[in-house]
């Protein structure tokens, strides 16, 4: 089988690299173009490209892939199958009908949940406990094709966005690789998938870090690991931005007596207890702003944080 593979960021890396050990013949990488990155605004090529290069696979980064030179190009490689995951940019239906066995889309969710662009961070901050990948016939839809496999990650009490992408892009490369062969010999039955039971799951921002401690201790600690390692959850601490890596729900929190949410109630050696609209939360690993990540116990010895003092929404 020969295949083109489309896409960009550090997910797709892994199902690439799945089908180069599996003998799987890519005759060619689509990829974003290089953009600029950091301080020096120096021109960076995407990870799949890096890999890509890696491999000495031609690879195609074109600003629009709709655009005629692009479709023109593509023709020109013959591929059986295109492989998309995470490529940044929608196909036409020219594109999506040009290989042989159409084009297939690795999506890191159990389809039709958490349809879009960050379904790994918002399984989490929504508390499911189990996620997955699925692979799926395209359309012109936004991940509405027809489900061809998918394969089942539990989502553990421990997982951040990053553990669980990890879990994830490995899960994709073992799934993709299941599925090729079955794909090429027509062994798979793709099913519709039940639109009554889709959800999107919209794209990160900064903004949907701040701490609103109003909300509930549980919610905010599925927060904090959902947004660990970006865009990260954060509140403000005399002024400056204080990142909150790590936390859980405190046992016996109903002992504390109540107080305005963002109040902390207890410091102990190594950790910090603050009030929420339900519960209260202890922070376990803090970053305030210019300083380095850091375990609650090293916080301590620099600040003083005392029972009473209190944790601006930072909103306010």
């Amino acid at each position: 089988m020969k295949v083109v593979y489309m896409g960009t960021p550090d997910f797709a890396v892994g199902p690439l690299q799945a089908m180069l050990s599996g003998g799987v013949e890519v005759l060619a990488v689509v990829t974003q173009p290089d953009r600029p990155k950091g301080r020096s605004k120096e021109l960076m090529p995407s990870p799949v490209k890096v890999c890509a290069m890696q491999h000495q696979i031609p690879v195609l980064q074109p600003e629009r892939i709709k655009r005629p030179e692009a479709v023109a190009e593509l023709k020109q490689y013959d591929a059986d199958l295109f492989v998309v995951a995470a490529f940044g940019q929608i196909l036409s239906k020219e594109i999506l009908e040009m290989p042989r066995l159409g084009c297939i889309n690795i999506h890191a969710s159990l389809l039709p949940k958490y349809r879009g662009a960050a379904p790994i961070q918002w399984s989490i901050i929504d508390g499911e406990k189990e996620t997955g990948v699925t692979i799926m016939q395209m359309n012109e839809g936004l991940d509405t094709g027809d489900i061809l496999t998918q394969k089942i990650v539990p989502i553990t009490a421990e997982d951040t966005g990053e553990s669980l992408f990890d879990k994830l892009c490995e899960a994709g490369g073992q799934l993709l690789l299941e599925t090729l062969p079955k794909l090429e010999n027509g062994s798979i039955t793709p099913v519709k998938q039940d639109e009554s039971k889709s959800s999107y799951a919209k794209m990160l921002t900064k903004e949907l870090g701040h701490i609103d401690f109003s909300g509930s201790a549980v919610e905010i600690e599925r927060l904090i690991r959902g947004l660990n390692s970006w865009p990260s959850a954060y509140t403000k601490y005399e002024g400056k931005t204080l990142k909150i890596w790590k936390s859980r729900v405190a046992e016996n929190s109903e002992k504390e007596q109540q107080q305005k949410p963002g109040t902390i109630v207890r410091v102990t050696d190594d950790s910090i207890y603050v009030q929420t609209g339900d519960g209260v939360l202890e922070l376990l690993e803090v970053q305030l702003e210019g300083k380095k990540r850091m375990e609650a116990d090293a916080f301590l010895r620099g600040y003083q944080l005392k029972p009473g003092d209190m944790f601006k929404d930072s909103r306010e």
